[in-house]
């Protein structure tokens, strides 16, 4: 697809591309900003170097986007911004945000239509994330398990996966348990695309859970096929923009116990469409 105002290089043919030619410390003008939406469109995730910005600048770029959102389980924010969630991990870490799996909150009834992670620090080597296509997850299954998914609902429950890494269940607080359709529509390219993800998804409503089981494991093990991923290395200044939507993505934990830290604003989106 042509953009009139910046640059796109696809890193795989399903997922992915780097983004050049904008300065994301200015602010968008309207067609900048045409030229970036229409970029994670078509690509799901993209990526931008070497852009410096402040915590203002982090959060004016996700309003151009939509509301941002507090994230349900946040303990770190950037003080006076609760919509900034700080992400890092350090030679105390016991585990790291997003290490599994996982479509952001998709536990919540209107789950992140996206996110945007700016890092200001990374590992020498390592700490890479890796981004799955569900479009290319939905479309790699035959037409008589698609026959099959039609109609089912899956529920997502936060403490599920939130306690007990948060916080202890004699103390948990209540996170959002939604149940969400297995296979949905995108509401802006009409793509269909599986929505269900190791992290937060408990089972599917319809089947036992024997079936469910199955079912489910069966498309995580779609998710995980390297030829719908793409996988990005980042660098200090590195920003990732993603579809919540319609990818899944992973913090590959291999670098402890150096260290990484960065920002993460997270856009509003709504019931997803069956």
């Amino acid at each position: 697809m042509p953009y009139r105002t910046i640059e796109a290089r696809k890193l795989t043919p399903h997922i992915g591309a780097e983004i050049g030619g904008i300065d994301l410390t200015q602010p968008l003008s309207d067609q900048q900003a045409e030229d970036v939406h229409a970029a994670l469109m078509e690509n799901m995730v993209i990526f931008f170097r070497d852009q410096n910005l402040t915590v203002e600048q982090h959060v004016a770029l996700g309003r151009r986007f939509g509301e941002l959102t507090v994230h349900p389980a946040s303990r770190d924010s950037v003080p006076g911004h609760p919509e900034v969630m700080v992400v890092r991990a350090d030679e105390s870490s016991r585990w790291v945000a997003g290490e599994h799996w996982h479509s952001d909150v998709s536990c919540s009834d209107e789950p992140p239509m996206g996110s945007i992670l700016h890092l200001h620090q990374v590992p020498a080597v390592g700490g890479d994330t890796l981004f799955a296509s569900m479009y290319a997850v939905y479309e790699s299954l035959s037409e008589p398990v698609r026959r099959m998914l039609d109609g089912l609902t899956a529920v997502h429950d936060g403490a599920h996966y939130y306690v007990g890494r948060y916080e202890s269940g004699d103390r948990a607080r209540a996170y959002p348990r939604a149940e969400h359709s297995v296979v949905c529509t995108h509401p802006v390219t009409g793509r269909r695309y599986v929505f269900v993800n190791r992290t937060f998804t408990t089972g599917i409503t319809q089947l036992t859970k024997a079936e469910s089981d199955a079912v489910l494991e069966m498309l995580y093990r779609q998710v995980e096929t390297p030829e719908f991923q793409c996988r990005f290395t980042w660098r200090p200044g590195s920003i990732a923009f993603w579809d919540n939507r319609c990818v899944q993505h992973q913090a590959v934990w291999d670098y402890f116990p150096e260290r990484r830290y960065g920002h993460r604003v997270t856009v509003k989106g709504e019931p997803p469409q069956p």
